[in-house]
């Protein structure tokens, strides 16, 4: 960071110093005598005229090609006003740094003027130029430099001409307020089956990875930004400090205050089997492979036939690649129940996070959409009702749209339970003072019941009455609850739960019955004895 004169803008820069300075004779002794530096702009063009600049550095990251003299320069800015806050990723080329560095020198008479480029005698050898004899240098070192080419070094140490990004434009931007904030970021070059892309990891202060990619239309001279992940990496919230990629185990490290986590690169199980999903998710490390989303590998890396892979990222047309293929176009089907005046949430989260979501409501023979209202939100993890009517039941349809292509997600059938009948059949329930079968049962307990297709995802009962042993005054309400559902065999639910809970006891007591006094010494000695191990597997990068 460098404050610009007397009006203590900020500014970042770029600075260039030769790795064998061991600064002058008799001036710059111990200080770099060949230090430049230029500025690096990563802006945004306004309708006004005026452009946006994120003047703060963030963080970088190079990413180094295959003789290490080219590199990609990454840069993570954001803006440095207290009133507006956005961040932007701007890429640049080494031969554009490279430029700004050979160009004509900065000046200025006064710190409140305005740079200009320098355009009097500059001395030789070129001030910021390294000590060689090779290719007809004539200085084995710095300290052989004349005193001029110092005394031009130490007053014009600025470049005139800035490094301007690729596409002289940002290639992500977030300039949401409110949102999180971005700490780091990490880049891996990818090959995909129509060109390579860079795949853009931001690390947030929510311990939260941004995946994205970036595609620029030259028709159009735009650049396209697409996330294709969040990844939750700690529970706790914390700021994302240090990310490393490891290539060779296409694997992602991560460091923040709260420990280290690894996590893969590459996940293509989470589009699922689907060929639309696969090639809806853009992702340049999967491709379809005619059974299900797999890791995408160039042609030749394997001898194995590709010719069923599919992939397209720059367009992500699944109409066109999944033509032919049979799709399920019903989608899964849910059953939910709720209680008037409640709140309730219809959860359908897309695969895909481009997709957009359209709910459709089935009901009397008619189908309408869904849209938001003072009493129904469309939020990111479904349609949340915050009082519930009788009048909302039906069949609800989760229905995704992206470059063309529906898909059917989720049926959701939605029953509302009348509230007076809920609290009638707990009120009744509360006031029975049934005796309950002692723990002292030696038969086995029956097979759990089947409650999977009249309430949705098959559950546990378990989760179904309260934690504690039931007793003389228990209060299961849950029966008459099932009974409202339509769940007649409520009887053999109740036999089943309090069964389970005999069994669990005993076997609580038998363990604390039978545990050794000195257990917990010993495992604490046995820690300390494995303390200095060394782990089983070191991973490096």
């Amino acid at each position: 960071m460098d404050a610009d004169g007397l009006n203590k803008a900020v500014y970042t820069r770029i600075g260039r110093v030769c790795a064998n300075d061991q600064g002058g004779q008799r001036m710059l002794v111990n200080r770099w005598s060949s230090f430049l530096k230029t500025r690096l702009i990563c802006s945004v063009a306004g309708s006004s005229g005026i452009d946006t600049h994120f003047d703060d550095l963030e963080d970088i990251f190079v990413l180094k090609d295959k003789d290490g003299k080219n590199p990609t320069i990454f840069g993570l800015f954001s803006t440095t006003s207290a009133v507006f806050k956005g961040y932007a990723v701007c890429v640049y080329n080494m031969d554009d740094i490279r430029a700004a560095f050979n160009g004509p020198f900065a000046y200025r008479e006064r710190p409140e003027h305005h740079w200009i480029p320098y355009e009097d005698r500059v001395p030789y050898p070129r001030p910021g130029s390294c000590a060689s004899k090779v290719s007809g240098g004539g200085f084995h070192s710095s300290k052989e430099f004349p005193d001029e080419v110092l005394r031009f070094v130490r007053s014009h140490p600025v470049m005139y001409r800035p490094v301007l990004p690729q596409y002289r434009r940002p290639v992500l931007l977030q300039t949401e307020p409110g949102r999180r904030k971005l700490t780091q970021i990490a880049v891996d070059r990818v090959q995909a089956q129509d060109g390579h892309y860079h795949v853009l990891y931001i690390g947030t202060d929510d311990s939260v990875v941004l995946k994205a990619i970036t595609i620029y239309n030259k028709d159009t001279d735009t650049m396209e930004e697409v996330l294709l992940e969040e990844l939750q990496v700690f529970k706790v919230s914390a700021p994302i400090r240090e990310m490393v990629i490891s290539p060779k185990r296409q694997q992602l490290y991560v460091g923040s205050e709260v420990g280290v986590a690894q996590v893969r690169l590459h996940q293509c199980d989470r589009y699922g089997s689907e060929c639309a999903d696969c090639c809806l998710a853009r992702d340049p490390y999967c491709a379809w492979d005619g059974f299900t989303c797999s890791r995408y590998y160039p042609a030749g890396v394997y001898a194995k036939s590709r010719r069923f892979r599919r992939q397209d990222v720059r367009h992500g047309n699944a109409v066109q690649l999944c033509n032919g293929l049979q799709i399920d176009d019903e989608g899964s089907q849910r059953l939910v129940y709720s209680v008037e005046n409640n709140s309730t949430l219809l959860e359908c989260v897309p695969r895909s996070l481009q997709a957009k979501v359209i709910w459709f409501l089935h009901q009397g023979g008619e189908k309408h959409e869904v849209e938001s209202d003072e009493r129904v939100f469309m939020i990111s993890h479904g349609l949340l009702f915050l009082h519930v009517k009788s009048s909302d039941a039906g069949v609800y349809v989760c229905q995704t749209v992206e470059h063309g292509y529906v898909n059917t997600l989720l049926r959701i059938t939605l029953h509302v339970l009348r509230g007076e009948r809920v609290e009638s059949a707990i009120r009744g329930s509360n006031d029975e003072e049934a005796e309950k079968p002692s723990c002292s049962v030696s038969s086995d307990p029956p097979p759990g019941p089947s409650i999977g297709p009249s309430i949705g995802p098959s559950t546990s009962p378990r989760v179904l009455v309260p934690s504690s042993l039931p007793g003389h005054h228990s209060k299961q309400w849950y029966k008459e609850f099932l009974k409202l559902i339509g769940y007649g065999n409520a009887q053999r639910v109740a036999e089943y739960c309090e069964k389970m809970w005999c069994v669990d006891k005993k076997r609580k007591k038998t363990k604390k019955k039978h545990a050794s006094p000195g257990g917990e010494r010993k495992r604490k000695e046995r820690g300390e004895v494995n303390s200095n191990r060394a782990p089983r597997h070191i991973l490096d990068t």
